[in-house]
C-alpha cells in the first residue's frame, strides 16, 4: 500500500497514513542543540489520536513549552535521580531527610509507576495518593510534607522541560492546621531559671530563653564564640546528630547479626517509644554498626542562613553566669585530667565531649517537670525569647538581626500576643476614653 501522505511544505505540520498500517504525524518544534530542525514524529493506529497529539505539540511549540527530546521518564526513574543527584547539591541534611523519606517511603510506592507525560496532566492522582496516607491513620501533615517534595521534584522536572506543567501547582494538599504555640510566661521562665542554674550546664537553657538560639546553636558554641572585651555572643554554627551510612559494599549483610525478625511481644518493656517493627528482606539499616561506616554521629554544620550568622549582646547578668558556668567547667577539667577531650565546647559532657541533642532535650523535659511548669517543646524557649522582644517594643530591624531571621515576615511565627499584652492594650484603651474623667 502506498503512503497517503498529506505533507505541508516549509516544516510545518503533516499526518498521514503509512504501509505499515499506522497513521503518522510530523511536528516541527524547533531548533535542536545540534541546529537541525526539531522534528517530531507521532505514531498511531487511530487517526483522531494522531491528530490530536500533534494538535498538543503544535500548542506547545507556540507557547514554548515543548518538553525535551527523548525518551519519556517514569516517575520513579526520575524521583530517584532528583533526590540523589540533583537535591542533594543545595539542600541541607535534615531537609535531605525528609525528601527521602517522602520519595522512597510514599511517592515512588504510589505513583512511581506512572510515566512523567502522563501524571503531569492528572493532579489528581496525587490527592488520591494523600487521602490513602490519611486513611492509612497518617496525620495530615506528612501528607503535606509530601506534596512539598513533590511539587519541588516535578518543578525541577518542569525547568529542565521533562514535562511542560507541574500537575502539583494544581494538585491540593491536605489542609494542616498550625499548633498553636504559647510562649512561656515571666512566672515560667522565673521557676525554670531557678531550676535551671542549679544544674550542671543550666545556662545552656538561660541562653536559649534569653536570646532564641536553637538547639543546634547553642549546643555547638565554643568558648572562642565569646568575646569578653564586648560582652558579645558568636553565634556562627550548629551541632547535630547524623545518621550513619554504610562504607561496606553490602549493607544487608553487614547488618545481618542486628536484624529484627520478629515483632515485640505485646508486654514489651525494652523500648520506651513505640516499638519498631521487624526488619524488611532487604534491609540495609544498622549502618552505625558498620566497620567502616561514615557520615554520621555529632557534626557541626553551618547555621541554616547567612543571617543566622550574628553576634549577640549579652544583657550584663547572663554574661557574668557563662564566666561562672566556665569556672565550673575548668574545675571538671582538671577532676577528669587524661580523660578530658579538650574540643573548646561551652557545654559539654564530664569528659570533655559535645552534648548529645537528644539527651539535651530529655534535660529540657526534666527542667520542665521539677520546675511544675507546663509540657513545652524545646523551640517553645525561641518563641517566648522573640515574644519578649515584642513586649520590650524592640524595632523590627533589631529583631531580625537577634534571632537571626532573613524575613521580618518570620515575626508572624514567633511572636505571640500573650495575655500581658492584651492587658496593657485593655489599660491604654482606659486611659484613652477614660483617663480623662
Amino acid at each position: 500500500m502506498e503512503e497517503n501522505k498529506t505533507r505541508n511544505p516549509n516544516g510545518r505540520s503533516s499526518i498521514y497514513f503509512g504501509s505499515d498500517g499506522y497513521w503518522h504525524g510530523r511536528v516541527t518544534v524547533g531548533i535542536g542543540d545540534d541546529g537541525r530542525p526539531d522534528r517530531r514524529h507521532v505514531q498511531r493506529l487511530d487517526r483522531d489520536e494522531v491528530v490530536a497529539e500533534v494538535g498538543r505539540l503544535e500548542a506547545e511549540r507556540e507557547s514554548g513549552t515543548v518538553r525535551r527530546k527523548g525518551r519519556s521518564w517514569k516517575v520513579e526513574r526520575w524521583l530517584i535521580h532528583w533526590v540523589e543527584e540533583i537535591a542533594p547539591l543545595t539542600s541541607r541534611y535534615k531537609t535531605m531527610r525528609g525528601y527521602k523519606t517522602a520519595v522512597y517511603k510514599h511517592l515512588i510506592p504510589g505513583l512511581g509507576a506512572h510515566k512523567m507525560e502522563r501524571i503531569q496532566h492528572h493532579p489528581e492522582l496525587f490527592e488520591k495518593l494523600y487521602l490513602k496516607m490519611m486513611e492509612s491513620g497518617l496525620k495530615p501533615g506528612t501528607a503535606h510534607q509530601v506534596h512539598r517534595t513533590a511539587r519541588t521534584a516535578f518543578g525541577e522536572a518542569m525547568k529542565r522541560g521533562y514535562i511542560v506543567r507541574n500537575p502539583l501547582e494544581i494538585a491540593k494538599a491536605p489542609r494542616v492546621d498550625e499548633e498553636e504555640i504559647e510562649p512561656l510566661d515571666a512566672e515560667e521562665v522565673q521557676q525554670i531559671l531557678k531550676v535551671a542554674l542549679g544544674r550542671r550546664n543550666g545556662v545552656r537553657f538561660v541562653i536559649a530563653l534569653a536570646l532564641g538560639t536553637r538547639q543546634g546553636e547553642s549546643l555547638a558554641l565554643k568558648w572562642d564564640c565569646l568575646d569578653e572585651r564586648r560582652k558579645t555572643l558568636r553565634i556562627k554554627r550548629a551541632l547535630q546528630r547524623q545518621t550513619w551510612q554504610h562504607g561496606c559494599d553490602d549493607p544487608h549483610q553487614c547488618g545481618q547479626k542486628y536484624h529484627k525478625t520478629k515483632p515485640c511481644p505485646p508486654a514489651c518493656k525494652r523500648h520506651t517509644r513505640a516499638c519498631p517493627p521487624p526488619c524488611s528482606a532487604d534491609c540495609t539499616d544498622h549502618a552505625r554498626w558498620c566497620p567502616q561506616r561514615k557520615g554520621g554521629g555529632l557534626v557541626e554544620v553551618d547555621v541554616k542562613s547567612k543571617a543566622g550568622r550574628r553576634t549577640i549582646s549579652l544583657p550584663d547578668e547572663l554574661f557574668e553566669l557563662i564566666l561562672r558556668h566556665r569556672d565550673v567547667q575548668n574545675t571538671e577539667r582538671e577532676r577528669a585530667a587524661n580523660e578530658w577531650h579538650e574540643e573548646g565546647w561551652m557545654f559539654a559532657q564530664p569528659n570533655g565531649r559535645p552534648l548529645d541533642p537528644r539527651r539535651d532535650l530529655d534535660e529540657w523535659k526534666s527542667l520542665l517537670a521539677e520546675s511544675h511548669v507546663r509540657e513545652a517543646r524545646l523551640h517553645d524557649a525561641r518563641h517566648t525569647a522573640a515574644t519578649v522582644l515584642l513586649i520590650l517594643g524592640v524595632p523590627d530591624r533589631t529583631v531580625m538581626d537577634l534571632m537571626g531571621w532573613s524575613t521580618i515576615s518570620m515575626k508572624q511565627r514567633y511572636m505571640h500576643v500573650t495575655d500581658a499584652l492584651r492587658r496593657d492594650v485593655a489599660v491604654r484603651l482606659n486611659t484613652y476614653f477614660w483617663g480623662m474623667n
